[in-house]
């Protein structure tokens, strides 16, 4: 069980507002190491479109959960839930500070929360995912809506996914998807600060134009052979799913490629909006702008007294 004597600092917000920079930082300057808390970033290879940090710019700083799933593999966030508490507790086992660092708020509940998740029923999904082919995810998305209108409100359109769990679930229980989520209580000693900034909109524009200059329509097409297409969740990711659209299974682009890229900006802002409705929900959240310029001194001072003693 995890010690709720473990101190744990989670930096969460939207998408674009400099997070990972801040967490190499802040390890820096407590003595911690980074937990990946970005669903995408498990993902082996996936790394230009969910902008993972590079080597070269963690600051020597340990980054944990990293490249841990392969392409094909199905997210599960209780799996994530599993892997990421043992990595926390290694980390305070050793007198370090964790830094949980990412946008996915569920893997992030998961992760520092008092949260069980329900069971599967293969036949239930089984059924669904026969119906998110047959009629898309758009309709599946608007029935989640009737049953449950806050997790179709956090929940993308064309996320099938995450869709067909919410009802899997809602059918499993007889209730809302949201009803499974508990009160707002960490299973540690938690910190938890958010970034946003005012200018998130041009950010997210500027960040896809440097992922196609530096390369994610080649990584997508590296990753065709992994699986890519096939895959149930990363082939589903921000900017994969739209250059995938636009290019055949050789990895030749077949169709209009700037218009991909402006509905991965399109997207992206949504998604931006998403995260900010579902953070936003939490109290324990402190807020911080991301755009101020002493932006980790702000931070420390939230974190208060008391780093771990190194070993």
């Amino acid at each position: 069980m995890p010690d709720p004597a473990t101190r744990v600092l989670a930096l969460v917000g939207p998408t674009a507002t400099g997070k990972s920079d801040l967490a190499v930082r802040l390890a820096l300057e407590t003595g911690g190491e980074i937990v990946n808390a970005d669903s995408m970033q498990l993902y082996e290879g996936m790394d230009i479109g969910t902008a993972k940090l590079p080597p070269e710019q963690r600051g020597g700083i340990a980054h944990h959960l990293l490249d841990v799933w392969p392409i094909r593999k199905s997210a599960a966030v209780a799996e994530y839930q599993a892997m990421a508490r043992a990595v926390i507790d290694e980390i305070a086992a050793r007198g370090r500070l964790p830094v949980l660092v990412g946008g996915s708020g569920l893997y992030l509940r998961g992760a520092l929360d008092r949260l069980e998740f329900p069971g599967e029923s293969p036949a239930i999904r089984a059924r669904l995912y026969r119906e998110l082919d047959r009629d898309g995810p758009a309709a599946l998305h608007a029935r989640l809506a009737g049953r449950d209108p806050a997790a179709a409100a956090a929940i993308l359109p064309t996320n099938g996914r995450r869709i067909v769990r919410a009802l899997e679930v809602i059918e499993i229980t007889g209730r809302p998807f949201t009803a499974t989520m508990p009160g707002f209580e960490s299973v540690y000693d938690t910190v938890q600060i958010g970034l946003d900034r005012a200018d998130v909109d041009q950010r997210v524009e500027r960040r896809v134009q440097v992922m196609m200059e530096r390369g994610l329509l080649d990584e997508v097409r590296w990753l065709l052979p992994a699986g890519l297409r096939a895959s149930p969740t990363a082939g589903k990711a921000l900017g994969y799913q739209q250059l995938l659209a636009v290019v055949d299974d050789a990895g030749t682009v077949t169709g209009d490629l700037p218009a991909a890229v402006a509905a991965t900006v399109r997207a992206t802002r949504r998604f931006v909006r998403r995260q900010r409705s579902w953070f936003r929900r939490d109290p324990r959240v402190r807020w911080l702008d991301a755009a101020a310029p002493d932006l980790t001194a702000r931070a420390l001072a939230l974190l208060g007294p008391g780093p771990p003693t190194l070993e």
